[in-house]
């Protein structure tokens, strides 16, 4: 596929999936090849969401060569760094508005009757993460049949709120590292999980970032910031009330999304530095769930099942967060 025997390859980073990144060494210029296992992640979703964001203009890796039916792609090295590695204090509004350039144009693409839809569904099975992964394999919580109910009612609150939000693209991890300095960019990497979805969900996730927490003050303004310019695109945005409310909705069903999935890294696929963030997380939650009534039933059951836990655990996981 790179046609010169001299080329070697070295890593260039991993994903929490099942692809891998190789640059190319040896050649000018220098190349990202992907590999996507087909038997494990199909690279189809990929390319086919990478055309609907390069029809848009949108910024996104060049391909230059690509074997689909054996999941390898050739595409062009944007470097080693992501906006993860670059954000700081100084440069965050400037490097924030050019993401919010680039999720602009994503959230005005044209979505496909056929393309998969963030529904009841969908929501549900990203929730039950945080009950089965978190909760039950982490933290061998067992839920009574009174702590049961008062799930499937917070699942329940999430998922209408989810609904209820104007429906466009989702790119479903719009978050600094997935996102790459370039001249005309950034350009938006790990897009193949996109779906016709809540407007709200980008934007909280490239202020409520996984591995990188703002300043609330800092995070409220680049919000209504992405508000007034989403207006001024004609996108289907609500009032600015009703905004900040919905980002605070689909944030806690993000967040224990996220945490789930972190813990699922760790137990099945022994990837433990992920769970070093989900403190993050629960500080995200302690912010939003006492303004709201509704959410109530999960702040009590974090305060008397989640919290206790957790220090227990601390007490019997070692520095590396493997259990004994």
């Amino acid at each position: 596929m790179l046609g010169d025997r001299n080329v070697g390859l070295v890593r260039a980073s991993a994903d929490a999936g099942f692809r891998s990144y190789w640059r190319t060494l040896g050649a000018e210029p220098g190349r990202i090849v992907m590999d996507s296992p087909p038997d494990k992640e199909d690279v189809k979703p990929w390319l086919r969401v990478r055309a609907m964001l390069e029809a848009a203009g949108v910024r996104v890796p060049k391909i230059f060569c690509e074997d689909d039916a054996q999941g390898f792609l050739v595409m062009e090295d944007l470097g080693p760094d992501t906006y993860l590695h670059v954000l700081h204090a100084d440069n965050a509004d400037d490097l924030f508005d050019a993401a919010i350039d680039q999720l602009l144009k994503m959230q005005a693409v044209p979505v496909p009757d056929d393309f998969p839809k963030y529904d009841q569904a969908l929501l549900l099975r990203e929730l039950r993460l945080f009950d089965e992964w978190f909760l039950g394999r982490h933290l061998a919580v067992v839920l009574g049949a009174s702590d049961e109910d008062r799930l499937d009612q917070i699942h329940r609150v999430l998922i209408d709120a989810a609904l209820a939000q104007p429906q466009v693209f989702v790119h479903r991890d719009f978050m600094p590292r997935n996102l790459m300095p370039a001249p005309d960019g950034p350009a938006v990497l790990d897009f193949q999980d996109a779906v016709r979805g809540p407007i709200a969900y980008d934007a909280l996730c490239l202020f409520k970032d996984a591995f990188v927490s703002w300043p609330q003050a800092r995070v409220d303004e680049w919000l209504d910031r992405y508000h007034a310019r989403a207006q001024s695109a004609g996108l289907p945005v609500p009032s600015l009330e009703q905004f900040r409310r919905d980002v605070d909705f689909i944030g806690v069903h993000r967040h224990l999304k996220v945490i789930g999935i972190f813990a699922r890294l760790h137990h099945r696929d022994n990837k433990s530095h992920y769970l070093e963030d989900v403190p993050r997380f629960f500080g995200y939650l302690d912010r939003v769930l006492p303004k709201y009534p509704e959410l109530a039933p999960l702040a009590d059951m974090i305060d008397r099942l989640v919290a206790p836990a957790l220090k227990e655990y601390a007490h019997w996981t070692d520095l590396t967060g493997d259990e004994p």
